[in-house]
């Protein structure tokens, strides 16, 4: 009942899924970051959400590779 790829296929699907995911993640945080920072907010105003948004960047490449690319 198991239709799941089994093998190489599957191995191979995990990272180039984690890989796409994490990617559109980091331009998308990056984005609004930039957009806080350079509009009504300023740089003062938006230095918090860098620090947090470069925090969870960071937690989430290291899920990446803890799942991803790890055996």
């Amino acid at each position: 009942m198991d239709d799941k790829p089994r093998g190489y296929a599957r191995d191979r699907a995990k990272p180039i899924t984690g890989l796409i995911g994490t990617g559109l993640m980091i331009v998308f945080i990056l984005g609004l970051s930039h957009s806080i920072s350079t509009g009504f907010a300023g740089f003062e105003g938006g230095l918090p959400f860098l620090v947090i948004a470069v925090f969870v960047l960071l937690l989430a490449l290291w899920d990446y590779i803890d799942e991803c690319l790890r055996k």
